[in-house]
């Protein structure tokens, strides 16, 4: 059985920021609660270590399109099997809407649960909320820098 999910958010930040933001892996711990490490293997290629309920995951994911300030898709090459892609849309000068979306297989009764309770959406709203912070801390001064 697979299991997708969609979620959105409107940021107080431009494509810019977000994008800087969403782009450089070494802030993904930061904003994605169940990522406990992300180490890039070449310029496509990423290891992932989550601490999730239930569980503790690992894989590989691969860059499968990258359109600057526009969209990043991935899919697993080895480990869990998903697929996604984030997408970043100019709302006005000084902010955004980054849209997450997930295609995986759960596999075991708690990931099979939370696709079920729409749990996993509830974590990703969740992550987005907290990129959101980030993003807004950022263009605030608070946060890191956007390159």
């Amino acid at each position: 059985m697979s299991s997708s999910l969609v979620e959105t958010v409107d940021i107080k930040a431009p494509v810019a920021v977000t994008w800087a933001l969403w782009s450089d892996v070494t802030q993904w711990p930061k904003f994605l609660s169940h990522v406990r490490r992300v180490d890039p293997m070449d310029e496509r290629r990423f290891s992932w270590q989550l601490s999730l309920p239930g569980a503790d995951k690992a894989f590989v994911a691969e860059l499968t399109e990258v359109v600057p300030q526009d969209r990043i898709a991935w899919k697993t090459i080895e480990g869990v099997h998903h697929a996604g892609v984030v997408t970043f849309h100019r709302l006005d000068d000084t902010s955004s809407r980054v849209a997450l979306q997930i295609e995986y297989d759960p596999h075991g009764f708690v990931e099979h649960l939370g696709a079920l309770t729409n749990l996993d959406s509830a974590l990703a709203n969740y992550d987005l909320g907290e990129f959101q912070k980030l993003a807004e801390a950022t263009v605030a001064g608070d946060g890191p820098r956007a390159t």
